[in-house]
């Protein structure tokens, strides 16, 4: 009878487990994400970090789970990407700064083609940045890339060259930090 009620409780607590957020550097990782759409689930989750400096928590969020990088950013699916920012040390004009340094390095120097959308982009950084905002990049099936900070709308900016090119960021084979890479894709 005690090994039924410890075997019980065991299961129990996987069940309970398996259901619960996450927490990386203090910072809740939902299971799964609500879009207008669709709900999608949590891919991976990691710590985007420079110089030993942890600076944002980001996740991925897809239909279904894939370790496979290169399908992720040309996949026309529904999947986000959310960054919880983490370090007082971001500024506007750095978030700026390393995201074109980011399309730079995702699309090989290539950034001509999709300029305008990169500086639409960038333009959502505009305003203060702080500890605890959160932006969420929701890609919608044959449409563009929605921008939110903090659940209000930024900007949609279309196109499917930007959008490879932004989830390229995190995903590309030189990415702006390949623990964060491994780590979005479950790793």
């Amino acid at each position: 009878m005690l090994k039924r009620i410890v075997f019980v409780l065991c299961v129990l607590a996987f069940v309970s487990e398996a259901g619960a957020s996450k927490e990386i550097a203090g910072v809740m990782i939902e299971d799964s994400l609500k879009t207008a759409n669709q709900e999608l689930m949590l891919n991976g989750a990691g710590i985007r970090s420079k110089m030993f400096i942890k600076l944002y928590v980001g996740m991925l969020y897809l239909e279904e789970k894939s370790n496979d990088a290169e399908a992720i950013m040309n996949a026309d699916k529904d999947m986000a990407i959310r960054l919880e920012i983490i370090s007082g040390m971001i500024t506007s004009e750095k978030m700026m700064a390393s995201t074109i340094e980011g399309f730079e390095k995702s699309t090989g120097g290539k950034t001509d083609e999709i300029k305008v959308e990169i500086d639409a982009f960038n333009a959502c950084f505009s305003e203060k940045i702080e500890k605890g905002d959160v932006f969420e990049m929701v890609y919608a099936k044959g449409g563009g890339i929605t921008v939110f900070k903090n659940g209000t709308l930024k900007d949609t900016i279309s196109g499917m060259p930007f959008k490879k090119a932004l989830f390229g960021i995190w995903l590309s084979s030189n990415p702006a930090d390949k623990k964060l890479k491994k780590g979005m894709l479950g790793e």
